[in-house]
C-alpha cells in the first residue's frame, strides 16, 4: 500500500509543478537571467548525470571501462564528429576495453 502513495504522491507533486509553470507570469520568464539559466541549466545536469554514472557504482569510485568511451566521447566532440559518430566511438572503445579486460 506504501508504494500507491508514494505514486499519488509523486503524480500530485508532478501535476503541481505543472501547474507553477504555466502560472509564472511572462515577464518573470523574459528575464535575462531567468532566459541564461534556463539556458544552462540542462547542460549542468546532464554533465553531473553523467559524470554520476561514469565515476561511481554505488557509493564508490570506479574507474573502468566506462571512463574510456567517455573519453573517446570527448576527443569526437572536440574532433567536431556528428553525433552518431561519437556515439559510435563511445561504444567500441568501451566494448574494447571491456573486452580485453
Amino acid at each position: 500500500m506504501n508504494v500507491w502513495i508514494a505514486i499519488a504522491l509523486t503524480a500530485a507533486g508532478c501535476y503541481l509543478v505543472k501547474l507553477v509553470g504555466l502560472l509564472v507570469p511572462a515577464g518573470a520568464l523574459e528575464r535575462p537571467l531567468v532566459q541564461r539559466l534556463a539556458a544552462l541549466l540542462p547542460v549542468a545536469l546532464l554533465a553531473a548525470l553523467t559524470a554520476q554514472q561514469t565515476f561511481a557504482s554505488g557509493a564508490t569510485l570506479v574507474l573502468d571501462a566506462r571512463v574510456a568511451g567517455v573519453g573517446a566521447a570527448a576527443v569526437a566532440l572536440v574532433l567536431r564528429a556528428p553525433f552518431l559518430v561519437v556515439v559510435a566511438a563511445a561504444v567500441l572503445v568501451t566494448a574494447g576495453v571491456r573486452a580485453l579486460a
